[in-house]
C-alpha cells in the first residue's frame, strides 16, 4: 500500500495528467469550498469549485471568482442577545 500524496503533490499530478499547466492555489480553492458549503449547503462545495474552475479556464482570475461567490452568499444574521 502506498501513502496518499499530499495536496500540493496531488494537485500537480492531477493537473499534469490532464495536460493542464496551472499552479493550484489550494488555500483559495479550499476557502471557496468552505464558503459554499457553509453559506449554501455542503453539496454546493464541489459544484462551486467545478464552476469556478470553468471560470478560471476562461481567464477569470480566481480572486475575482472568489469575490463573486462571496457576494452571492448572504451574510450570516447577527445573533440576538
Amino acid at each position: 500500500m502506498t501513502a496518499s500524496p499530499d495536496l500540493p503533490t496531488w494537485s500537480r499530478e492531477l493537473a499534469a495528467a490532464f495536460g493542464v499547466e496551472h499552479d493550484v492555489d489550494i488555500a483559495a480553492v479550499l476557502d471557496l469550498a468552505r464558503i459554499a458549503a457553509h453559506g449554501v449547503a455542503r453539496p454546493a462545495a464541489p459544484i462551486t469549485t467545478f464552476v469556478a474552475g470553468l471560470a478560471v479556464a476562461r481567464g477569470i482570475p480566481l480572486t475575482e471568482v472568489l469575490a463573486e461567490v462571496e457576494r452571492r452568499i448572504p451574510a450570516e444574521p447577527e445573533e440576538s442577545e
